[in-house]
């Protein structure tokens, strides 16, 4: 699944590391969520979007 994360992290100026405590997930969660090798639980994408300020619409293309 394609998505926007990287993109919002450098609006906001967050490192993967960053994102992922935010989120209480691991820092290689967030690198294979950017890279489109893993699909994310409803709560993740939620909890992503919400880290980055943005909905889960606009941050995942499904």
């Amino acid at each position: 699944m394609k998505n926007r994360i990287k993109e919002f992290r450098a609006k906001y100026n967050l490192t993967q590391e960053d994102l992922a405590k935010k989120v209480g997930a691991r820092r290689e969660t967030i690198v294979f969520l950017e890279k489109g090798k893993y699909n994310p639980s409803l709560n993740l994408a939620y909890e992503v979007s919400k880290a980055l300020k943005t909905t889960v619409d606009e941050l995942f293309i499904f």
